[in-house]
């Protein structure tokens, strides 16, 4: 059965084209994917995310627990600051990329995870904590609404809301603050690559979506759906989840072996991807750009430019509105990755030339 997000009336109101996505109904546009797009660049966006999960980590064991099940070092965690981390599988393989947030008690932590992965980590979790662990799991995707707001214009309008604390924040930190009688943990984080914060509410979420948009239009903002979403994580070069990492691939193989911390002690799936670090995988995730107009698609082969022979597969792709040019990322085989390398994609039978770059595609604005 399809799920609906709190927010659904608000998007039916405005407009929006609603599509089945992880198991629910959200907006894929409202004005349109590009003009969405175009607005969080320029301007601001305000997206529902209500679609992920939210599961609720705490007690005196909730810090070293997360260690053993996340990539990342938990310990360095300041209350109020959050960190990108991975799951993973005891092959190596990537579970889940999520978002840890360490709160103010600093044995409560809250974690993003994807829609599509929110049963299937929840699971993992409640398993490997029934060996000795004390800590508490819950799963609080049901009471806490997710709201996303994106782009330059952004800190203008949470200057306008009467939360002072909200402008000082630094990419990462978090506060909690009440919006229009609703209280709100409001953390600086997102996925776009634009400057903006993301408001998990632990309330009624219309008001907050109302304020936020009613706020915002003065400056531009507008609603904007999952097209827009996808196309702003792309050109940043962020990783989608189903597409360009699933169990089968690594960190090392992705290319975060950065969110991989060796040091930190004994973590499942630690000596697969400390083997694989030093042999060097066999494939790599790699970005690459189109030099003729064209657009490439999940599925496309990646092509040696000179023999012809597949050598790798699209993993996500699109057509950029700012580079105006087809990018995309990938797998391919290791000799391959290196940026300037000459490639081609295969578009429906044409032969097109590509060259392999380093993401992001789009290199966000200072400060951001």
């Amino acid at each position: 059965m399809i799920r609906q997000p709190p927010l659904i009336a608000q998007h039916r109101a405005a407009g929006a084209k609603l599509v089945a996505f992880a198991g629910w109904e959200m907006p894929i546009q409202y004005s349109g994917v590009v003009d969405e797009y175009q607005a969080v660049r320029t301007r601001g966006g305000l997206f529902d995310v209500s679609h992920m999960g939210r599961i609720m980590v705490d007690g005196p064991s909730a810090g070293p627990f997360l260690q053993t099940v996340t990539t990342t070092n938990i310990a360095t965690l300041k209350p109020w600051h959050a960190h990108y981390s991975m799951v993973c599988n005891h092959g190596g393989g990537v579970k889940d990329d999520i978002f840890v947030y360490r709160l103010g008690d600093p044995n409560t932590y809250l974690l993003c995870v994807n829609a599509s992965n929110h049963g299937k980590i929840l699971s993992w979790l409640l398993e490997q904590a029934q060996h000795g662990v004390d800590c508490r799991i819950q799963d609080r995707s049901g009471e806490i609404a997710q709201i996303a707001l994106q782009g330059p214009i952004t800190r203008e309008v949470v200057a306008s809301l009467g939360a002072p604390e909200l402008e000082k924040l630094k990419r990462r930190e978090s506060a909690r603050v009440t919006i229009g009688g609703v209280s709100c943990l409001v953390a600086r984080t997102g996925y776009t690559g634009e400057f903006g914060y993301e408001f998990y509410v632990f309330g009624p979420p219309e008001t907050v979506w109302t304020i936020l948009l009613e706020s915002g239009r003065p400056f531009g903002v507008k609603p904007a759906g999952l097209g827009a979403r996808d196309l702003l994580r792309l050109e940043m070069g962020y990783l989608l989840y189903g597409n360009d990492i699933d169990e089968d691939t690594t960190p090392i193989e992705a290319g975060v072996e950065w969110v991989v911390d060796f040091d930190k002690g004994a973590f499942i799936g630690r000596d697969v991807l400390w083997a694989q670090k030093q042999a060097g995988p066999s494939r790599r995730l790699v970005g690459f750009e189109l030099t003729e107009k064209a657009v490439p698609r999940q599925g496309f082969p990646i092509l040696d430019r000179m023999a012809g022979h597949a050598i790798g597969t699209v993993t996500s792709g699109n057509f950029s509105p700012l580079l105006q040019k087809g990018i995309g990322m990938g797998y391919v085989s290791s000799a391959y990755a290196a940026p300037g390398t000459a490639v081609a994609i295969d578009i429906r039978g044409k032969v097109v030339p590509a060259v392999i770059v380093l993401p992001p595609f789009y290199r966000k604005v200072p400060g951001n």
